[in-house]
């Protein structure tokens, strides 16, 4: 599913339960995350859409280094020589993307998460958990990348240890990751929460990092699983932690 203009200039790919999206800047694009194993022929056909070419994708940037997003990065990087951008701590996980730590147990969601079962079967169908390691990055920390529109990083650890959103201040959106999601993709539960320990490495941490997020003011939020945010990101924060972890 391909959504245009979620938020100013920045369009929102949608490939079973993962979101990715397409920033435009004066013709020329960033993508944030990669999707799934099945995303490329969605890349070709969103930028396609959307009166571009191939060559007109300057930055790939990573909100961190999980399976589920790494979909067409390193076939993007080595066919279209496109940089691949992503914070130092998660650049392991660029290398061995299903070796991510975890707070819990994921065994016991996968056998008592009836209502996560579609989503499971979706990440198998797409191929999601065997993306290609990606054979170059480019690292940061933080400030604001030297790519099309120009997002300002906020990190944002919890749910990996490199886990960073990116603020686009002058288009009033955020691009949240996984570090807040309105659906979780290991209960299949709708609403603002961060995801389950199953996934997340600190929930400590990723609790904690709401409040970044909240700082941004942001008035649309965009994630990694589930739908938009629209009502400002200090109200996604505070429900969000008034969930807790799961």
């Amino acid at each position: 599913m391909f959504r245009k203009n979620v938020a100013e200039g920045i369009h929102c790919v949608q490939d079973g339960y993962v979101n990715w999206f397409i920033v435009e800047d004066e013709g020329r694009l960033t993508i944030v995350d990669a999707g799934v194993g099945g995303s490329w022929d969605s890349l070709k056909r969103a930028v396609l859409s959307l009166g571009r070419r191939p060559g007109d994708i300057r930055a790939l940037v990573l909100t961190h280094g999980h399976f589920d997003h790494l979909g067409f990065a390193e076939q993007l990087r080595s066919r279209l020589g496109v940089p691949v951008h992503v914070h130092e701590n998660d650049v392991p996980l660029t290398r061995h993307p299903r070796q991510y730590g975890h707070a819990r147990a994921r065994t016991p969601y996968f056998l008592t998460q009836v209502r996560a079962a579609p989503m499971v079967a979706s990440f198998l169908v797409r191929r999601a958990w065997w993306p290609k390691p990606i054979e170059e990055v480019h690292r940061f920390r933080d400030g604001e990348l030297p790519v099309p529109g120009a997002p300002r990083v906020v990190p944002t650890p919890g749910h990996t240890l490199g886990h960073c959103a990116l603020h686009f201040p002058d288009r009033g959106a955020l691009i949240a990751g996984d570090a807040v999601v309105t659906l979780n993709p290991y209960r299949g539960t709708h609403g603002p929460q961060i995801v389950s320990g199953a996934a997340t490495v600190d929930e400590e941490r990723a609790l904690a990092s709401l409040d970044a997020i909240a700082d941004t003011g942001a008035r649309t939020v965009l994630v990694g699983h589930g739908e938009a945010w629209t009502d400002g990101a200090e109200r996604l924060a505070d429900l969000a932690l008034r969930n807790g972890p799961s």
